[in-house]
């Protein structure tokens, strides 16, 4: 799933492309792209068609358009990537994605917005948003670093009151979101920290310092575009991030750590895989 920078890259290309114009029409193909609107497809379309685009916002990995409905109700609509969604503007005349879900024509005639989803785990649905502007189904996600709401101390106590491992704990977004997989072990690697180390035994100082360096690293990796591994992650005209190439942990397993040159270690972690230095990292001792 996209983290914090790429998602944000998504929203910027939406603000500039699609915030302020009117939605004409809307088109959903198959059944599956809709499935998080328990209304239905058909619902999704009549309540999305005629609407204006008020503003692209992200909390975190979460990403919705505020649309204007008749009457000054607002609503908005939930834009979930999953892990190979893609939104795109295309001219009218474009020939259709091979693995195209979603439509969405303007009455300006301009661009189109397109939702293309290769594994099909991505979706849209439209969502009820509360006097802050949040949709009601992320109310319990919390800030991420760049929100004005998040606060660190406050982050950093919850942090270590936690009964867990400290990966583990930076990827739960009720804690802090917009952190994934690939940016928590650049942070921990930069702070020079392994991500099983419980997260009590964290000192305040250490767990400041890992979230500086986990939003240090992402506002880098926004710099860039984000990062892409593969095609499946794009920005909103297709082009792809190239942040991967300043991964110093993440994904160089065997490589040499770019500080002290042991080769970085790959471990099995939650169906997924965790990379750090044996050196800079060391394993915490049990007990």
């Amino acid at each position: 799933m996209p983290e914090l920078p790429e998602v944000e890259v998504v929203r910027r290309g939406l603000a500039e492309h699609v915030v302020g114009r009117r939605i004409a029409q809307v088109q959903i193909l198959g059944s599956r792209v809709a499935r998080r609107h328990v209304a239905g497809p058909a619902d999704l379309v009549a309540r999305t068609q005629h609407t204006d685009v008020v503003t692209a916002r992200r909390r975190g990995k979460y990403l919705w358009l505020v649309l204007d409905q008749p009457g000054d109700a607002r609503q908005a609509l939930l834009l979930h990537l999953g892990m190979s969604g893609q939104l795109l503007v295309r001219p009218p005349d474009a020939p259709d994605e091979r693995h195209l879900h979603a439509r969405f024509a303007f009455a300006d005639e301009g661009p189109e917005l397109r939702f293309v989803d290769q594994r099909t785990f991505g979706g849209l649905a439209l969502a009820e948003v509360d006097p802050q502007g949040l949709p009601e189904p992320i109310r319990h996600i919390a800030p991420d670093p760049f929100d004005p709401a998040y606060d660190p101390e406050q982050v950093v106590t919850r942090l270590r009151t936690k009964r867990t491992e400290v990966k583990r704990a930076l990827l739960d977004q009720t804690l802090v979101s917009g952190i994934g997989n690939i940016y928590a072990d650049e942070a921990l690697w930069r702070a020079g920290i392994h991500g099983a180390r419980p997260t009590d035994r964290l000192t305040r100082p250490a767990a400041r310092r890992l979230l500086g360096h986990a939003r240090a690293v992402m506002a880098e990796a926004l710099e860039q575009g984000g990062t892409s591994f593969d095609a499946l992650y794009v920005n909103v005209n297709g082009a792809s991030g190239y942040f991967d190439r300043s991964l110093a942990a993440y994904g160089q397993e065997g490589r040499p750590c770019p500080r002290c040159g042991a080769p970085i270690r790959r471990e099995s972690f939650m169906n997924r895989s965790s990379f750090s230095c044996p050196r800079c990292q060391p394993r915490p001792r049990a007990g």
